[in-house]
């Protein structure tokens, strides 16, 4: 199945705006990195434990799935 169609990404028709943003990205060993993104000012390397953390309690406004051909990973980046 052709990767464009797994993913299914529609953006904001309207701009948003957000104080912060993570992501979870793979380098190329396919080992994953994660970010925190303070929007025009700085990108911050977090632990695993912390993106997780925040995920899973912050009200998200957005989430952006970055898809990757044939990589056995998901990536994304997700706004508060």
């Amino acid at each position: 199945m052709e990767l464009s169609k797994k993913f299914r990404y529609v953006p904001s028709p309207i701009p948003f705006k957000y104080r912060m943003a993570y992501s979870a990205t793979a380098n190329k060993s396919g080992r994953m990195q994660y970010h925190r993104i303070k929007p025009g000012i700085s990108r911050e390397r977090i632990s695993r434990s912390e993106f997780i953390e925040v995920f899973n309690t912050s009200v998200i406004l957005g989430v952006r799935p970055i898809p990757l051909e044939n990589a056995p990973v998901i990536q994304l980046e997700f706004y508060v």
